[in-house]
This record gives structure tokens, sequence and C-alpha cells, in this order.
């Protein structure tokens, strides 16, 4: 398990670094990894953690789905648009393992996205052998 505090209302965290540490420490040579957010206001993806294609990322997900747009759910939490943008970005990634390495292309990271911060996070990751 992963944890991770975040810092504000809209965050983006790289999470690779620790999600090596857990393969390296599960001993698995080749299979996948799984990592799955455990919160329905957060986001995983695979992409480059370029600043300026995070922000390009965060804008285009406020624009589809902008906060206090009038949703329903918004009568209870008022974290609607958080949920929309959520569902957007998926909450899982797998990602192949090869000679006890994640096969990631060059400029992959995983990316965990806070939609409804700050919070404290939980990031589940398995590792399964071939």
């Amino acid at each position: 398990m992963i944890e991770i505090d975040t810092g504000k209302p809209l965050d983006v965290v790289d999470i690779t670094d620790q999600v090596e540490l857990t393969l390296r420490e599960s001993g698995v040579e080749n299979g996948i990894c799984l990592v799955y957010s455990l919160h329905t206001t957060t986001g995983l993806t695979v992409n480059e953690a370029d600043g300026a294609l995070i922000n390009d990322i965060l804008d285009l997900l406020q624009r589809i789905a902008p906060k206090g747009a009038g949703y329903q759910h918004d009568r209870g939490d008022g974290n609607a648009h958080a949920h929309l943008q959520a569902t957007l970005l998926g909450n899982s990634v797998i990602i192949p393992v090869e000679m006890r390495r994640l096969a990631l292309g060059t400029w992959q990271r995983i990316l965990f996205f806070e939609l409804d911060g700050p919070r404290r996070r939980s990031i589940f990751v398995r590792v399964l052998a071939d």
C-alpha cells in the first residue's frame, strides 16, 4: 500500500518510484503490476510527468467537468466534479513487469491525480508473477 498526503484541491503526484520499490520488495521477475486507487475522487494514468502537460490535463478535466455546474451530487457533498473527472481518468493502471522492472517507455511515469483534496490517500499495489 502506498500512502500519499496531497497538498492541494487539485494535485498530481508521480508515484513511479514508490511503485518500483513495491515491485523490488515483491521479488517478482516477470508478470504484471496493478496500481489501484481506493478513492472515488482520484485518478491514475501513465503519461509524461511534464509540468506543462500536467497543467493541460488538469485544464482539460476542469473544462469537461467544471466545478459547480449544477450536478445532482453537489446537493450532498459538493464534489460531483471530482467524481466525474476521476471517471474520465480511471482508477487503475496495469504495467508489465520484465526482468524485475516496470516496462515503461522512456517518458512514461505513473501519475496519481488528486481531484478533491487535500487529503490522505491510499493506493493499492499488487504484483503478480507469470
